[in-house]
């Protein structure tokens, strides 16, 4: 289901050093999953929690989640702790001068992710999915990416660099309370035991896709290593 983003003001507890770094896209996702009872830029257990909803703590990370794993780990010994984070299915890239004011160029990128991306993140955290305290919300949007050619950038971007990213619509939001929860994204029709190269075939993934997927199933005990065929490992729900 489709929802439109809606600007709505927010009034912080903290001002600090996560209002003065917040990029638009964390910005943009606080003010679509705000309530209005909920409380934002918390401090809890000498950390800056984005939102907090009675007993539960509300997390957004748009990437890092290696960032956050400190963070998460001495929150959720206390409290329910909902992560949020955003996987981007489209895409428009934004050119600005170097003042970052004027935009020189829009346009449509050829990018096209999928819900699956968001293991690129979960490899770093997957163990976690199994503490009762957590649970975790993906969103796939439509964002804009906007881009100076400035010098700066990566080798990868030809020194372009990546100075903002903006929320343009939320596309649909997909909730995992437990690890059997992500068993959907195993197809009914894999072998049993089945191997990376079974599911890479199955769902038409990079194979260093599958092998993240299996790797985060694994450390959740929602997937067991039940033997090898060849170098292969196979794997059994």
């Amino acid at each position: 289901m489709e929802t439109a983003v809606q600007e709505t003001p927010l009034t912080a507890e903290r001002q600090g050093i996560n209002i003065q770094n917040e990029g638009s896209l964390h910005l943009a996702l606080k003010e679509w999953l705000a309530q209005p009872q909920d409380r934002l830029e918390v401090p809890v257990k000498g950390y800056v929690v984005d939102l907090v909803r009675g007993h539960q703590l509300v997390e957004i990370q748009t990437r890092n989640f290696s960032a956050i794993r400190p963070k998460l780990l001495a929150l959720l010994s206390d409290h329910p702790v909902h992560l949020v984070h955003p996987v981007t299915a489209e895409k428009v890239v934004a050119q600005v001068d170097g003042t970052g004011k004027n935009i020189l160029s829009r346009r449509k990128s050829p990018y096209q992710g999928k819900l699956t991306d968001l293991f690129e993140e979960l490899v770093r955290i997957p163990e976690l999915v199994s503490h009762a305290n957590f649970t975790l919300e993906f969103v796939l949007i439509k964002e804009e990416e906007v881009r100076c050619r400035d010098g700066k950038g990566s080798k990868y971007r030809k020194r372009v660099s990546v100075k903002d990213r903006k929320l343009l619509q939320v596309l649909s939001t997909h909730l995992f309370t437990c690890p059997q929860d992500f068993l959907t994204f195993l197809p009914e029709i894999l072998p049993q035991p089945f191997s990376n190269k079974d599911l890479q075939a199955s769902l038409q993934l990079p194979l260093h896709r599958c092998r993240q997927i299996t790797y985060c199933l694994r450390k959740m005990d929602a997937l067991v290593v039940s033997g090898k065929k060849g170098n292969e490992l196979l794997f059994s729900t």
